[in-house]
């Protein structure tokens, strides 16, 4: 069940993943501190409290994803928290993560992310991919699957057809017919992202699970849609670096144009969704990173 964790006040940003097992209940993605609030009331919806989940799934420790995380571990003691092996070391101390998202976000930090614990070492389960975790009698295969973030990881249930692929899944609001990478710095890759969709492919959910936002329908459409935007995206980055401008005014003419595409396809209210969502200008600043470091810059 998606959980709409209502971040910011907004509905339909960031959705929790609530599974409910015969061995307790766990969540995919708290989300951040900040929006706890809504997790709680959500969950309260369903019955349950923090004292009842016996499991965090995390795709991976971006804080919009994982800020929570510490918070209910402190509350939940018994918690068991699943996480990449590169993204472990940042739960146990999360002061480099804030340091880098302190440089993006500056003074907005708190108001955005809330508090963000450390979570103690004995609550970590740590995957590479490929691993099986076990929640009651239900079995979720993972799989490493960067091009998002080098600590990607993404679980399927295959008893219900169900793969959460996080932010490796792109961003799809509502199950609209439009993806859109997710591309922000220091960690796309092009390459590796390519190897996660055909990972998917191979997996065959009949439903994906994005955290922005919800249940997404069609899985080959959505694939095909988001390598081809993927594509379409490193090509205009590459175009405009290949122009005189500063980096700011490519990554604002970048989000302009997706913008306008957006327009045409999308109501005002979901253009305004979508943009939000996606961080156009920092999603351009990723792929620039990137086809930098490929052409040795």
């Amino acid at each position: 069940m998606v959980l709409d964790i209502e971040y910011l006040g907004q509905r339909g940003a960031i959705g929790a993943f609530l599974i409910e097992t015969d061995g307790g209940a766990a969540i995919v993605d708290p989300g951040p501190a900040s929006a706890l609030s809504g997790l709680r009331a959500r969950l309260a919806e369903q019955g349950l409290g923090v004292a009842d989940l016996e499991a965090v799934l995390l795709t991976h420790i971006h804080l919009d994803h994982a800020g929570a995380t510490g918070t209910l571990v402190r509350e939940n003691p018994r918690l068991r928290v699943y996480v990449h092996e590169r993204g472990a070391p940042h739960l146990v101390d999360p002061t480099r993560l804030l340091a880098s998202a302190g440089r993006l976000y500056g003074d907005q930090m708190q108001r955005l992310w809330g508090e963000v614990l450390p979570v103690p070492r004995d609550n970590l389960h740590t995957l590479a991919g490929g691993e099986e975790v076990r929640l009651g009698t239900r079995v979720l295969e993972t799989a490493y699957t960067p091009g998002h973030a080098v600590h990607h990881v993404s679980y399927l249930d295959a008893g219900e057809g169900v793969a959460f692929v996080g932010d490796t899944g792109g961003l799809r609001l509502d199950n609209a017919r439009v993806v859109l990478p997710l591309t922000p710095p220091p960690d796309f890759d092009l390459e590796a992202w390519r190897q996660s969709l055909a990972w998917f492919a191979v997996w065959r959910p009949e439903r994906l699970v994005v955290t922005h936002f919800g249940f997404a329908d069609d899985v080959p459409w959505h694939l095909a849609q988001l390598e081809e935007g993927l594509e379409d995206w490193v090509a205009r980055v590459r175009a405009s670096l290949a122009r005189e401008a500063t980096d700011e005014a490519r990554a604002r003419a970048f989000a302009d144009d997706v913008a306008a595409e957006l327009a045409g396809r999308l109501s005002a209210d979901e253009v305004a969704r979508y943009v939000a969502g996606a961080g156009l200008e920092a999603c351009w600043a990723g792929i620039a990173r990137w086809v930098r470091k490929q052409q040795g810059g």
